[in-house]
């Protein structure tokens, strides 16, 4: 079969762990190609254009870009971090040639660098190491190149994949080199230019048969209020033009001849109209209203339809239904009815290869399975923007019967803390049945572990890892196996205060049950019977009455009233709020309000459900 190379052409992916530095190096990227006017007001990490990846400073969804370098186009694609997202990353590989693999100088690879590299190496793709921010005070370049070379032979990397190029780099200042600084150091190069060079020389041109028909891979979908919805493509072979028929070859195996209405490729962050594309191209199509990830644009004469993109099994489910709290519809403008959740989750489906949705038996609520929690909460957060009320039940696991037995999944988990709080974190993840495997201390104070945990240990492990560290530790964690089922888990040694009715809450009554816990509302927060207004110093839940008024009398208080001292409420994040669950609670999301309840609300009806399950145990 001959074989034509578009040397033009490259194609790569830019992977890294959260916070490495992928969207700032890719910014470099776009000013140096000469993407943006001198003077033109760019955003920092222009990249990140969604709301939430701008709040949260990560990356959740996989985007495109091309640059322009001595006549060569070179498309970029930015790929997310964190492993919840890894269906993002799976699509991203499916479209190059190679990867840019960044690893941070000071914090080495950590679990997300090992799934992105595990996907690569799969996929066979050539690999260049950076290593970037080597201007960091505490970059140590040796130690990271070797534990990168580690990763290497851990993954079961051939000789051809370990032989790869290393850069040094640092993505802020838009500098890299390829001598290796001193630890601290700015690289002696005053641009990008020896980057683009590696690339030029490592990532293959993209190859393909002349005398193949047409065929182009669906590998995301965007949409457009005048367009419609949009397909990125990326062309293995043939010419595709503007207004010609094609065929579409569903992932059903059906195939359907369809008209491309609009073609469109993308320079620096735009994309503009073209004529035609031909072999290696990143493309975006319009005229198909119904085209699905996976499916593949082909020669209508002969199509030949490529292979279904597969992403991993989900590990994390949650039940997301309608509202169904006393509070429900109270919101103006709200989308509260069950066929509105539905649509919603089914458009979800359409641009999201990596969750599920499941019937459960209520008519109004339905299963949701995802990667893991974080991943879900950025829907929840996604749909609460877009003005729906929901019920939100607590984050499960997804078990498999294999041989017979239960298993579940197990995380690999890796914590950075400093030394002193080395006791406390280990009888923290003791507690979740962890089991540690590495234990690196590097003499800087700061010591690094490795545990294998059940996923379901690690369902509310951040919040209390934050407040053993006093915010100084950073945990990361990544699927590693599915084992056989650990057995019960109590992850959360504190009970609920849980209000005994309904109104508004006062200031006497929050100051008399003070001591009693930690609040989550104020004074004047309106409250219902069985909402969960604060958590319980104790391990069992309690019923209080977060509404009672100071009665008034006649009397005169010699000395005034005292001044009462609130201690303020501890206000909780949707992920904080999701975390905090229990078995037989749930969170009410609104677009206003976060709020945690009971599923059952009735106090009475709660304690005689505890006594039957108490009797048949």
């Amino acid at each position: 079969m001959p074989i034509s190379t578009r040397d033009d052409l490259r194609n790569v992916a830019i992977v890294a762990h959260v916070d490495h530095g992928k969207t700032t190096l890719v910014d470099a990227m776009l000013w140096q190609s000469g993407a943006f006017r001198e003077n033109q007001d760019v955003d920092d990490r222009v990249m990140d254009s969604n709301d939430l990846e701008r709040e949260k400073g990560i990356t959740i969804l996989a985007k495109n870009t091309a640059v322009l370098h001595n006549g060569l186009t070179i498309n970029i694609i930015d790929t997310p971090g964190h492993a919840d997202f890894g269906g993002e990353v799976e699509r991203g590989l499916s479209m190059v040639d190679g990867v840019v693999l960044l690893v941070d100088a000071s914090e080495g690879p950590l679990p997300q660098t090992r799934f992105v590299l595990r996907k690569a190496l799969a996929a066979r793709l050539p690999v260049i190491l950076v290593v970037n921010k080597t201007d960091r005070p505490d970059a140590r370049i040796d130690e990271v190149v070797d534990e990168t070379y580690e990763l290497f032979m851990d993954l079961d990397a051939d000789e051809e994949q370990i032989d790869f190029p290393i850069v040094y780099a640092s993505g802020r200042a838009g500098r890299a080199s390829l001598t290796k600084p001193a630890d601290g150091a700015m690289p002696d190069s005053e641009d990008l230019e020896p980057l683009f060079s590696v690339i030029t020389e490592t990532i293959p041109a993209p190859s393909y048969d002349p005398d193949a028909p047409l065929q182009a891979h669906v590998t995301n979908l965007d949409a457009s209020s005048y367009l419609g919805r949009i397909a990125l493509c990326r062309v293995h072979a043939g010419t595709i033009k503007k207004g010609q028929q094609v065929a579409w070859c569903r992932h059903d195996g059906s195939v359907e001849r369809v008209k491309i209405t609009e073609l469109l490729m993308t320079e620096a962050l735009t994309r503009k109209p073209a004529d035609d594309a031909g072999p290696g191209d990143i493309i975006a199509i319009s005229g198909i209203p119904d085209i699905m990830i996976g499916d593949t644009i082909a020669d209508p004469d002969d199509p030949r339809p490529l292979p279904l993109i597969t992403v991993d099994e989900p590990a994390i489910s949650m039940t997301i239904g309608t509202n169904t709290g006393p509070m429900a519809g109270r919101e103006k403008g709200t989308k509260v009815t069950a066929r509105m959740v539905k649509d919603r989750l089914d458009r979800e489906l359409v641009g999201n290869v990596s969750i599920r949705v499941l019937p459960t038996e209520r008519p109004d609520a339905w299963e949701v399975q995802g990667r893991g929690e974080l991943a879900l909460a950025i829907l929840v957060e996604n749909m609460r923007r877009e003005g729906y009320e929901l019920t939100v039940g607590k984050p499960q696991v997804v078990t498999r019967d294999i041989d017979g037995k239960r298993h579940e999944p197990v995380e690999r988990l890796t914590v950075d803390i400093p030394e002193e709080h080395l006791g406390a974190v280990t009888q923290l993840l003791a507690v979740r049945k962890g089991r540690m495997e590495h234990m690196t201390n590097h003499g800087t104070g700061w010591v690094r572990m490795e545990f294998l945990v059940p996923a379901r240990g690690l369902i509310g492990f951040r919040t209390e890892f934050m407040t053993e560290t006093r915010g100084t530790g950073m945990a990361h964690h990544v699927f590693e196996d599915y084992e056989p089922w650990f057995g019960e888990l109590r992850t959360r040694p504190s009970g609920s205060l849980v209000a005994d009715r309904a109104g508004a809450a006062t200031a006497y009554a929050i100051t008399n049950l003070q001591e009693r816990g930690t609040f989550f509302v104020g004074p004047t927060t309106e409250v219902y019977e069985g909402m969960i207004v604060g958590e319980n110093s104790r391990a069992d839940d309690m019923d209080v009455n977060i509404t009672k008024e100071k009665k008034l009398t006649n009397m005169r208080s010699s000395t005034g009233d005292e001044l009462e001292r609130l201690t303020p409420p501890r206000v909780l994040s949707l992920e904080e709020a999701l975390e905090f669950c229990r078995e037989d609670e749930c969170v009410e999301v609104t677009p206003a309000n976060v709020r945690i309840r009971k599923v059952v609300l009735d106090a009475k009806e709660r304690e005689r459900t505890r006594a039957r399950t108490k009797r048949a145990g």
